[in-house]
């Protein structure tokens, strides 16, 4: 038997697509950009996300994995123009640059 976060994780594994920096821009206008480090698996932290499981979210918060798309990110990626993985996980649209480790978890 499959278990309901193995399923959750199928799912947004299915959900995750690439975005350019145009195409995020107005995602981040409205403040709903969530920025995932490298070396962290994007769909594990969407599925955490959509499972509200604070103190794991927290405690990558406080490390400095995850957090709210910065003015300067903005800035950065303007200037750069990078293409990302991204996965939304209503209201927020988490990305996280191609290239980094980990991205997805195709199976």
């Amino acid at each position: 038997m499959t278990e309901p976060l193995e399923l959750l994780r199928a799912q947004l594994n299915g959900e995750t697509g690439k975005l350019t920096w145009k195409e995020l821009e107005r995602h981040f206008a409205r403040g709903a950009v969530i920025r995932v480090a490298p070396g962290l698996d994007l769909v594990e932290v969407a599925a955490r996300i959509a499972q509200d499981d604070k103190p794991t979210i927290e405690a990558w918060m406080h490390g400095g994995r995850i957090n709210r798309a910065s003015t300067e990110d903005a800035l950065d990626w303007n200037r750069r123009q990078p293409s990302f993985w991204a996965v939304v996980v209503a209201p927020w649209v988490l990305v996280q640059e191609v290239g980094g480790a980990s991205v997805l978890t195709i199976s």
